[in-house]
């Protein structure tokens, strides 16, 4: 009995502290996210790459650009509904920007193959920028201008830069799959040749400290 009226006791002091709690979550400011969708090839590849990226939320494998709903992956490889296979990041704008996400985008593609991407062609592979608003339009074909101009290559840029539709994602056995089957991916990678010509275009592949190399 002295105990439960000790109990008593403390549940006015214990329920301030809840409401102060309370109040204290709904007033916490709220981490601010944003969207920005890419196709580089293989989304496998293009999903690790920003995996690494400080301020990266998530990268989820999956299909744009088509004429199919819910399109799968089988019959997106037809190549007869229009998808790119892409990549959907969601990120936090205060840790890294747009524009340093569209400047890493760049190191992770061959920006002048017309065909797809390494050893995968067609139009599943083709590169691409895909806008969700006129900012990021303005940013994005800012930056395939300056790329174009700096006279890094002789041909001109490939990739497709489009007002982003709908976006499907891909079966679950091809998101991180680069986590669950590391020795096929990396067999992938190479065997592709997407190392190999990163390499060549960019120079030796480092982390993505700033997203400024």
């Amino acid at each position: 009995m002295l105990e439960f009226a000790r109990t008593l006791r403390w549940l006015p002091a214990l329920a301030l502290v809840a409401g102060i709690s309370a109040a204290a979550a709904q007033t916490a400011p709220q981490a601010k996210t944003a969207i920005a969708t890419f196709a580089g090839g293989c989304f496998w590849c293009v999903e690790e790459a920003y995996e690494k990226v400080p301020g990266v939320m998530t990268a989820v494998s999956g299909f744009i650009g088509g004429t199919v709903a819910n399109p799968s992956y089988q019959l997106v490889m037809t190549k007869t509904t229009g998808h790119a296979e892409a990549v959907r990041v969601t990120y936090d704008p205060s840790k890294v920007t747009y524009a340093q996400l569209v400047d890493w985008f760049w190191r992770n593609i061959d920006p002048v193959d017309a065909k797809g991407q390494f050893c995968d062609k067609g139009s599943p592979y083709r590169s691409g920028i895909f806008y969700h608003d006129d900012e990021q339009k303005k940013v994005a074909e800012a930056s395939k201008q300056a790329l174009q101009a700096s006279a890094r290559f002789k041909q001109p840029i490939a990739t497709e830069i489009t007002a982003a539709g709908p976006f499907y994602e891909a079966e679950d056995y091809h998101q991180d799959y680069h986590k669950k089957n590391p020795p096929r991916y990396q067999l992938y990678k190479y065997g592709c040749g997407r190392a190999q010509r990163l390499e060549q275009i960019w120079g030796k592949a480092t982390p993505p400290p700033n997203l400024t190399q």
